[in-house]
C-alpha cells in the first residue's frame, strides 16, 4: 500500500502545482511545490508504520493536497470548509513536521517508539490556534537609556502608582483573515477592543491572508465594530499588505482607521497628547528610510511619542530617541514556545535574533512585541498563545 500513497502524493503535488499556476502565477506553485513536497517526504516515511491508522493517515494526507488546491484560488471559506478541511490538514501538516525526527529514523529502519506524540502535540495546538489569552500589560516609559537590545521588565506596582494616569492602548496585530480567523472571530475581538474603552486602537499590519485577498468586504465586516471609535483608530502596513494594498486601505478607511504610511499625525487623548508615526513596511535601505520618515517628522514638544512598526526587527535600525515606545507585531509572538508555560522562550530565537514578544528596551526607546491576534505560515499555535490585551502606558514624570 505505500506505492499507492507516494505515487498519490506525487500526482497531488503535480495537481496542485498546475493549478497554483494557472490561478495564481508562479511564485505560489513554486512554494506550494516545496512544502508540499517535504511534507510528502516526511508523510511517506512514516505511512507503513502507521497500522491500523494507515486509512485516516491517508485521509488527511488527501485533505493535506486538497487545501493547497484551493488556495490557489483566494476566497473566505464557509465554516463547513474549514471545519471538514482547512482545519483537520493545518493540523495533519503540522503534525507531520513535528514528526521530522520519527522521520529521521525511519529513513535509518529503526524501530518508531511514541509516533503519537507529535499528533497529540499538534492536536493541543490546533485548540490552541483557535482561542487568545486576554490580558491588561503595564508597560511604563521612563527614557532611562539601556545599553544594547534587551528583553525589559514590565511596569512595577511602585512605577504605577508614581506615574500620571495611563495611556489606554488595544493592539490588534496579525489577525490574518482565513482559516482560523473568520469574519466572525475577528468581529467579537474588535467588540470586545470597542468595550474596553481604549484611548487609542492601533493596528500594526498583516490583515490577510491569500485566501482573503478576493475583496475588500470581508475585511471591512471584520473591522466594522471600530467606526464606533471615530479619531481613535490608527493602522500601518505589514509585509502581507503590500500584496493588496488597496483592498486593504479600502477596508481601514470603511473601518473608520487612519492609515499612516510613513506619515504621523498627533492625538489628544485623557492622557494627553500622543504622537503617532506609523512606518511602512520597507524590504531594504530600512535604516536609511526609517532615517528619513522621522526626519520629515520631527517630535511634538510635550507629546508622548509612539510609533507603529509592525517588523520589530527594524527596532534596531530606528534613530535612537525616535520612539519612546514602538508597537509592533509580525513574529506571532514566536508561535512556537514555552510562554503558555510560563516562560519566555520561543523557537524564533533559534533562527533569528530579534524581538519575538513582550517588552524590550534600546537606549532610551521601548519596544513592545504583540504575540498576534492571529497567525499564519506554520499551521498552528504551539505554546504561544495569541494575544487580547489591554496595554497601559505609565509615563515617568
Amino acid at each position: 500500500m505505500i506505492g499507492p500513497f507516494w505515487l498519490a502524493s506525487l500526482g497531488g503535488i503535480v495537481l496542485v502545482a498546475l493549478a497554483a499556476r494557472v490561478r495564481r502565477g508562479g511564485f505560489y506553485a513554486r512554494f506550494a511545490v516545496i512544502l508540499l513536497s517535504v511534507h510528502t517526504l516526511i508523510s511517506g516515511a512514516l505511512a507503513r508504520h502507521t497500522g491500523a491508522l494507515f486509512p485516516v493517515f491517508c485521509g488527511l494526507q488527501a485533505l493535506v493536497f486538497l487545501h493547497f488546491f484551493f488556495l490557489s484560488q483566494p476566497r473566505m471559506r464557509p465554516f463547513a470548509y474549514r471545519l471538514l478541511i482547512s482545519l483537520p490538514a493545518s493540523y495533519f501538516s503540522a503534525a507531520v513536521f513535528i514528526s521530522f525526527p520519527w522521520a529521521i529514523a525511519a529513513a535509518f529502519g529503526l524501530t518508531l517508539h511514541g509516533l503519537w506524540i507529535p499528533f497529540v502535540i499538534a492536536g493541543l495546538g490546533l485548540l490552541q490556534s483557535l482561542t487568545a489569552r486576554r490580558e491588561e500589560v503595564d508597560v511604563i516609559v521612563d527614557r532611562i537609556p539601556v545599553e544594547g537590545l534587551r528583553r525589559h521588565a514590565a511596569a512595577g506596582r511602585e512605577a504605577r502608582e508614581g506615574a500620571a494616569r495611563p495611556l489606554r492602548i488595544v493592539q490588534i496585530s496579525d489577525p490574518h483573515l482565513g482559516p482560523f480567523m473568520s469574519v466572525a472571530r475577528l468581529r467579537r475581538i474588535c467588540e470586545r477592543a470597542v468595550a474596553r474603552d481604549p484611548d487609542l486602537v492601533l493596528l500594526t499590519g498583516d490583515f490577510l491572508t491569500m485566501e482573503s485577498q478576493e475583496t475588500h468586504v470581508h475585511l471591512e465586516q471584520a473591522l466594522a465594530p471600530l467606526r464606533a471609535l471615530p479619531g481613535r483608530v490608527f493602522a500601518c502596513h505589514g509585509n502581507h499588505d503590500h500584496e493588496a494594498p488597496a483592498l486593504v486601505a479600502r477596508a481601514l478607511a470603511s473601518a473608520g482607521a487612519a492609515l499612516l504610511v510613513d506619515d504621523a499625525t498627533l492625538v489628544e487623548t485623557a492622557a494627553g497628547p500622543v504622537q503617532l508615526l506609523g512606518m511602512d513596511f520597507h524590504f531594504s535601505r530600512r535604516r536609511e528610510r526609517m532615517a528619513e520618515v522621522c526626519a520629515q517628522h520631527p517630535r511634538v514638544p510635550g507629546a508622548l511619542r509612539l510609533v507603529m512598526l509592525h517588523d520589530p526587527g527594524a527596532f534596531r535600525h530606528l534613530p535612537e530617541g525616535e520612539g519612546d515606545l514602538v508597537l509592533a507585531g509580525h513574529t506571532h509572538g514566536g508561535q512556537l514556545g514555552l510562554v503558555s508555560l510560563g516562560g519566555d522562550w520561543t523557537a524564533l530565537r533559534l533562527f533569528a535574533d530579534m524581538p519575538d514578544h513582550g517588552l524590550w528596551a534600546r537606549g532610551p526607546d521601548r519596544l513592545y512585541v504583540h504575540r498576534g491576534t492571529g497567525h499564519y505560515g506554520f499551521p498552528l499555535r504551539l505554546g504561544v498563545p495569541a494575544e487580547e490585551s489591554l496595554l497601559r502606558v505609565h509615563v515617568a514624570g
